[in-house]
Protein backbone atom coordinates (compact mmCIF):
# COMPACT_ATOMS: atom_id res chain seq x y z
CA UNK A 1 0.00 0.00 0.00
CA UNK A 2 1.33 3.43 -1.06
CA UNK A 3 2.38 6.03 1.13
CA UNK A 4 -0.64 8.36 1.03
CA UNK A 5 -3.01 5.49 1.71
CA UNK A 6 -1.09 5.36 5.36
CA UNK A 7 -1.08 8.67 5.84
CA UNK A 8 -5.46 8.76 4.75
CA UNK A 9 -5.66 6.06 7.23
CA UNK A 10 -3.49 7.66 9.69
CA UNK A 11 -5.69 10.89 9.72
CA UNK A 12 -8.75 9.01 10.03
CA UNK A 13 -7.68 6.81 13.13
CA UNK A 14 -7.34 10.30 14.60
CA UNK A 15 -10.52 11.69 13.96
CA UNK A 16 -13.15 9.55 12.02
CA UNK A 17 -14.71 12.60 11.00
CA UNK A 18 -11.87 14.41 9.01
CA UNK A 19 -13.33 15.32 5.41
CA UNK A 20 -11.83 14.37 2.28
CA UNK A 21 -10.96 18.21 1.67
CA UNK A 22 -9.76 18.18 5.47
CA UNK A 23 -7.71 15.38 4.90
CA UNK A 24 -6.18 16.52 1.13
CA UNK A 25 -5.14 19.99 3.33
CA UNK A 26 -2.76 18.10 5.29
CA UNK A 27 -1.41 15.99 2.60
CA UNK A 28 -0.90 18.92 -0.14
CA UNK A 29 -3.07 17.35 -2.65
CA UNK A 30 -7.01 17.73 -3.87
CA UNK A 31 -9.90 16.24 -2.37
CA UNK A 32 -10.88 14.21 -5.39
CA UNK A 33 -7.70 11.86 -5.05
CA UNK A 34 -8.29 11.60 -1.42
CA UNK A 35 -11.71 10.69 -1.65
CA UNK A 36 -11.04 8.28 -4.56
CA UNK A 37 -8.24 6.69 -2.44
CA UNK A 38 -10.74 6.28 0.73
CA UNK A 39 -13.19 4.51 -1.25
CA UNK A 40 -11.24 1.96 -2.80
CA UNK A 41 -9.83 1.48 0.73
CA UNK A 42 -13.68 0.74 1.54
CA UNK A 43 -14.55 -1.17 -0.87
CA UNK A 44 -11.08 -3.36 -0.44
CA UNK A 45 -11.83 -3.86 3.60
CA UNK A 46 -9.06 -1.84 4.34
CA UNK A 47 -11.64 0.73 6.28
CA UNK A 48 -14.09 -1.46 7.82
CA UNK A 49 -16.30 1.05 9.61
CA UNK A 50 -15.58 4.88 11.20
CA UNK A 51 -16.07 4.46 15.04
CA UNK A 52 -16.19 7.46 17.47
CA UNK A 53 -14.23 7.16 20.79
CA UNK A 54 -16.28 7.25 23.62
CA UNK A 55 -15.95 7.93 27.10
CA UNK A 56 -19.23 5.67 28.88
CA UNK A 57 -18.23 7.39 32.25
CA UNK A 58 -19.84 10.66 31.44
CA UNK A 59 -23.12 8.89 30.01
CA UNK A 60 -25.31 7.12 32.45
CA UNK A 61 -25.18 3.55 30.50
CA UNK A 62 -24.22 1.36 32.91
CA UNK A 63 -23.06 -1.86 31.91
CA UNK A 64 -19.87 -4.46 32.57
CA UNK A 65 -16.18 -5.50 30.75
CA UNK A 66 -14.71 -8.00 31.24
CA UNK A 67 -11.53 -9.50 29.83
CA UNK A 68 -11.14 -13.18 29.34
CA UNK A 69 -8.36 -15.16 28.68
CA UNK A 70 -9.39 -18.54 27.09
CA UNK A 71 -7.38 -21.57 26.74
CA UNK A 72 -8.74 -23.89 23.96
CA UNK A 73 -7.44 -26.96 22.23
CA UNK A 74 -7.41 -26.09 18.77
CA UNK A 75 -9.03 -28.34 15.90
CA UNK A 76 -7.49 -30.29 13.13
CA UNK A 77 -7.74 -28.60 10.15
CA UNK A 78 -9.40 -25.34 11.60
CA UNK A 79 -6.84 -24.16 14.60
CA UNK A 80 -8.00 -21.49 16.24
CA UNK A 81 -10.57 -20.13 13.71
CA UNK A 82 -13.44 -22.10 14.01
CA UNK A 83 -13.42 -22.33 17.59
CA UNK A 84 -13.03 -17.74 17.52
CA UNK A 85 -15.99 -17.77 14.65
CA UNK A 86 -17.98 -19.47 17.76
CA UNK A 87 -17.07 -16.99 19.96
CA UNK A 88 -17.23 -14.09 18.34
CA UNK A 89 -21.19 -14.93 17.55
CA UNK A 90 -22.22 -14.03 20.62
CA UNK A 91 -23.47 -10.98 21.04
CA UNK A 92 -22.11 -10.24 24.22
CA UNK A 93 -18.69 -10.36 22.45
CA UNK A 94 -16.88 -7.30 21.42
CA UNK A 95 -13.65 -8.40 20.10
CA UNK A 96 -11.68 -11.40 19.90
CA UNK A 97 -7.71 -11.53 19.87
CA UNK A 98 -5.27 -14.70 19.39
CA UNK A 99 -2.97 -14.45 21.40
CA UNK A 100 0.50 -15.98 22.88
CA UNK A 101 1.29 -16.99 25.44
CA UNK A 102 -0.61 -18.66 28.35
CA UNK A 103 -4.14 -18.76 27.01
CA UNK A 104 -4.81 -18.68 23.29
CA UNK A 105 -7.76 -16.48 22.88
CA UNK A 106 -8.70 -12.63 24.51
CA UNK A 107 -11.99 -12.15 24.44
CA UNK A 108 -13.45 -8.64 25.32
CA UNK A 109 -17.06 -9.23 26.39
CA UNK A 110 -19.61 -6.29 27.55
CA UNK A 111 -22.90 -7.48 29.58
CA UNK A 112 -25.51 -4.90 31.12
CA UNK A 113 -24.96 -6.55 34.37
CA UNK A 114 -22.49 -8.92 36.30
CA UNK A 115 -24.63 -11.21 36.98
CA UNK A 116 -25.39 -11.56 32.87
CA UNK A 117 -22.11 -11.59 32.06
CA UNK A 118 -21.18 -14.41 34.59
CA UNK A 119 -23.84 -16.41 33.26
CA UNK A 120 -22.49 -15.84 29.72
CA UNK A 121 -19.29 -17.27 30.84
CA UNK A 122 -20.50 -20.21 33.03
CA UNK A 123 -23.28 -21.23 30.16
CA UNK A 124 -21.87 -19.84 26.99
CA UNK A 125 -18.44 -19.40 26.89
CA UNK A 126 -17.31 -22.10 29.24
CA UNK A 127 -19.27 -25.05 27.74
CA UNK A 128 -18.14 -24.53 24.39
CA UNK A 129 -16.68 -27.72 22.88
CA UNK A 130 -12.32 -27.42 23.03
CA UNK A 131 -12.47 -24.18 25.42
CA UNK A 132 -10.44 -25.70 28.20
CA UNK A 133 -10.16 -22.67 30.66
CA UNK A 134 -11.24 -19.32 31.15
CA UNK A 135 -9.92 -16.43 33.33
CA UNK A 136 -11.76 -13.24 33.27
CA UNK A 137 -10.64 -9.99 34.68
CA UNK A 138 -13.07 -7.64 34.73
CA UNK A 139 -12.62 -3.61 33.82
CA UNK A 140 -12.62 -1.30 36.22
CA UNK A 141 -11.61 1.75 35.17
CA UNK A 142 -10.71 2.94 31.26
CA UNK A 143 -7.60 5.40 30.94
CA UNK A 144 -6.52 5.24 27.71
CA UNK A 145 -8.19 3.66 24.69
CA UNK A 146 -6.86 3.53 21.17
CA UNK A 147 -3.94 6.30 22.02
CA UNK A 148 -6.75 8.60 23.68
CA UNK A 149 -6.39 9.35 27.19
CA UNK A 150 -9.67 9.86 29.37
CA UNK A 151 -9.80 12.87 31.57
CA UNK A 152 -8.72 10.94 34.90
CA UNK A 153 -7.82 14.07 36.48
CA UNK A 154 -9.33 16.20 40.33
CA UNK A 155 -10.40 19.90 39.05
CA UNK A 156 -6.86 20.50 41.18
CA UNK A 157 -4.16 20.52 38.62
CA UNK A 158 -1.24 21.62 40.93
CA UNK A 159 1.73 19.50 40.95
CA UNK A 160 2.56 17.23 44.44
CA UNK A 161 5.11 18.74 46.34
CA UNK A 162 6.87 16.23 48.55
CA UNK A 163 9.71 16.92 51.37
Amino acid sequence: MEGMKYQILEALSDDCRSTPEEIAVLLGTNSATVASMIAEMEQEKVIIRYRPIINWDRTDKRFVQAMIEVKVTPQRGHGFDAIAKRIYQYSEVKSVYLMSGGYDLIVLVEAPSLKELAQFVSEKLSVIEHVTGTSTSFVLKRYKQDGVVFDTSSDDQRLVVSP
